[in-house]
């Protein structure tokens, strides 16, 4: 046995690592395949990057946020690299069946670190078996994360994984037999019993099981990396070496989630310059290797997990979009068309064929079919994403914010988008009726600018407007930005006015931009349309810049008189002034309503006394919540509000449901599966609430658009609110009563806006 057990082993070994390095020069090359990224952007403050990597995988901060899997999955992966001594020890013990490591081998730590760790790996293990036998696809369905997942590969490491923490701990178990430990030895604690129980078998018998499980072990390990070698494709195993570097090249060094703003279009790695654009410029991505190497990087990391597919509204709603699916596929095409791309396949920038016939002689007939192969395209043109895939992306960002090894699937999104959009113009028809609207009236509805300032005369007192009543912003606290459905949608209009008239009771001074306010172009930058998003953008950028006007004392450095602080109500705007206007020369402090109002609240100037009644339940805005942060400031207010009883739906804060506007989504029909605000208001009437609360126009149209259908079908009370925090705030602090002797409370610190 010693003897079969020895040259097994050996060669297992020898070609394991062969393969194994060959594979990480062809994962290398696949990687070079994709395009360059602006210089800087993904390898700046390496210090922070490599802390960034250190804390999420030993905090496991992203696996951490699911219990008991978090849990288990930690053991699974920190046994994995710091075990590895074990197989050294295996090897030793093929030769010498009492052998043990070199100094640290009767190292009474060591021990105990090899026993506990070893132990936990297996049970680590079998609790990630069981969970993943609890959620198999074929009981739960499409309901399972797991749906479409490479089960059998799953199955082949989560075996492996169990057979070697058995070996290890038997490995372990038999070295203590053979030098016969004392009882009260810590490096036994777990394994004492079998300790016990091996002991009395004579030395021969222990020899050879030693040889066996030494055996099981080596050839289990290097049988697993000679099959992950085979296969540079299967996320599952190669996740556990590639999720470092994909962590390590994530967008923020700070290790912050990949949201907020969209990146700057590139081609060639380069920002593209839209006053010039490039005669040979790309316009998105419209084949595989146009994907930067980053996003090739996040393809092959994919573990599918399925905790993206779990929380995305369009995958619940029965809609054909799995970011899961998505990633998996873009992953399997680029792998299966890599070696036409090696060869020197691909078209040049002209549309001209790179290689020559001969050249590409060699390469596999799979290969040259996959590169037919259009990038979108139905399941009739063999296409490998669907059209209905790519529109049915609410850009919520659940997917990013639950991904465990950082996947940036909303960019990759967006910029198959912004092919299809620029380039081939193939979108939803009715999207292409709000486009038509924000090039012509600057608006989404199409509505002239004057229409942009009728709701200040609905309100019993002045509001300031830029240019007319003020001279510029250095005159206000605060520029509101109104946006445009707050201006101009009759729902989100009564959030404007409670907010501007909560403003004045609170003595803020405030303006604004009025007609000359556009739309910020948050909804024509996530259809795709770059170019109509940089137009918007640079005007409402020198118009706002114009408005807060320049130092003249210092005109170099170009300094505002005082701090360019802006409020918007709508998280679209919010999210795009404060986190996508800095690519366009626009620095400003920005801050959501929410905010505002709850440092009024604890400065008092703000006093909530009227009780308003009833249970509340708080719908997260996707682009305030997970996107930039917001979750504290809406339930504060309503905390403050008397009378109210909150309590929250099964999905908010992180885990929060969309309500099926973002993406452009507000401006597209909805004609696959259920409708995503559906969905979410029978959540939230689960519940039965008096009130339902959010803080953002487009949740407030679609949860009010359900809300009616729902009255209208006898499912939900006639008495059902569903209204904006700042009007339950304006409700409470309209009173009768007077409030002139209270104290006024010690100012409170203003809020951290967004920069």
């Amino acid at each position: 046995m010693q003897l079969a057990a020895i040259i097994v082993s050996l060669v297992l070994i020898a070609v394991g690592v062969a393969l194994f390095g060959r594979a990480i020069v062809q994962i290398y090359r696949f990687m070079r395949l994709g395009q360059s990224v602006p210089a800087g952007t993904r390898t700046d403050n390496p210090g922070q990057r490599t802390l960034t990597v250190a804390k999420e995988f030993l905090g496991h901060t992203r696996m951490n946020r699911w219990g008991i899997v978090g849990v288990a999955h930690w053991f699974v992966a920190v046994g994995f690299f710091s075990l590895l001594l074990t197989i050294v020890n295996a090897i030793g013990q093929l030769f010498k069946a009492d052998w043990m490591l070199p100094i640290i081998g009767e190292w009474a730590p060591y021990n105990v670190f090899v026993e506990f760790l070893g132990t936990m790996t297996v049970l680590g293990i079998l609790t990630l078996i069981v969970i993943r036998q609890l959620n198999r696809p074929d009981k739960p369905g499409r309901k399972s994360r797991f749906a479409g997942s490479n089960t059998g590969q799953a199955y082949f490491v989560e075996t492996v994984i169990l057979i070697v923490g058995v070996c290890i701990f038997m490995l372990h178990a038999l070295e203590g037999a053979q030098h016969h430990v004392d009882s009260y030895e810590a490096s036994f604690f777990i394994s004492y019993p079998v300790v016990s129980a091996l002991e009395g078998l004579d030395v021969s018998t222990l020899q050879n099981l030693t040889y066996f499980f030494a055996g099981l072990k080596i050839a289990t390990s290097f049988i697993w990396m000679i099959t992950v070698a085979l296969k540079t494709d299967m996320g599952v195993a190669w996740h556990r070496f590639l999720a470092f570097p994909n962590i390590w090249f994530k967008r923020d060094a700070d290790g912050s989630t990949t949201l907020g703003e969209l990146q700057p279009m590139t081609s060639g790695g380069k920002p593209i310059d839209w006053e010039d654009p490039g005669e040979d410029d790309t316009f998105g991505v419209s084949q595989v290797e146009q994907f930067s190497w980053k996003g090739l990087l996040d393809f092959s990391t994919c573990t599918e997990c399925g905790r993206c597919q779990s929380q995305c509204p369009a995958w619940n709603t029965g809609k054909p979009l799995s970011p899961k699916l998505l990633i998996m596929s873009l992953r399997d095409h680029a792998h299966a068309k890599a070696p036409y791309l090696l060869a020197g396949g691909g078209k040049s920038m002209e549309g001209e064929e790179k290689a020559t016939a001969e050249q590409l002689k060699d390469v596999p007939a799979a290969a040259l079919a996959e590169a037919e192969r259009p990038l979108i395209g139905t399941l009739e043109e063999n296409g490998v994403i669907d059209p209905d895939v790519l529109w049915s992306c609410t850009t919520c960002g659940a997917c990013v914010e639950q991904c465990p090894v950082d996947i940036e699937h909303i960019d990759h999104i967006v910029d198959m988008r912004r092919y299809q959009v620029m380039i081939e113009s193939a979108f939803p028809s009715e999207a292409g009726t709000m486009l038509k609207n924000l090039e012509k009236k600057g608006n989404p509805w199409g509505l002239a600018k004057k229409q942009r300032v009728e709701w200040t005369k609905e309100v019993d007192f002045e509001v300031p407007i830029v240019g007319k009543d003020v001279e510029d912003l250095t005159e206000v606290d605060y520029l509101y930005w109104v946006g445009c459905a707050g201006a101009l949608e009759d729902r989100a209009k009564k959030t404007t006015k409670a907010f501007a008239e909560l403003l004045h009771i609170a003595g803020v001074k405030f303006a604004i931009m009025g007609g000359d306010e556009k739309c910020t172009g948050d909804s024509a930058r996530r259809l795709g349309n770059e170019p109509l998003f940089q137009q918007l953008g640079q005007e409402n950028v020198a118009m706002l810049n114009m408005a807060y006007g320049e130092d003249d004392d210092d005109p170099e450095t170009k300094k505002p008189k005082s701090a360019k602080k802006i409020v918007a109500t709508c998280p679209h705007c919010f999210n795009t002034i404060a986190n996508e206007y800095p690519q366009l020369g626009g620095e400003f402090e920005v801050i959501h309503h929410t905010q505002l109002l709850q440092h009024l609240i604890d400065e008092g100037k703000l006093i909530p006394v009227t009780p308003v009644e009833g249970l509340i339940t708080y719908h997260d805005p996707c682009y305030l919540g997970r996107h930039n942060k917001v979750y504290t400031p809406p339930r504060e207010i309503m905390t403050a509000v008397p009378g109210l009883r909150q309590q929250e739906m099964h999905r908010h804060k992180e885990r929060g449901f969309c309500c099926g506007a973002g993406g452009a989504r507000m401006w597209m029909e909805e004609r696959i599966g259920k409708r995503i605000n559906t969905e979410r208001v029978d959540e939230a009437l689960s519940l039965n609430p008096d009130i339902v609360s959010t803080a953002c126009p487009f949740c407030l149209v679609m949860l009010t658009d359900s809300v009616n259908g729902k009255k209208n079908d006898g499912q939900a009370k006639e008495s059902l609110q569903v209204v904006d925090v700042a009007q339950l705030l304006l409700d409470s602090v309209k009173t009768p009563a007077d409030p002139a002797g209270d104290e006024e409370s010690a100012d409170a610190p203003e809020p951290e806006p967004v920069k």
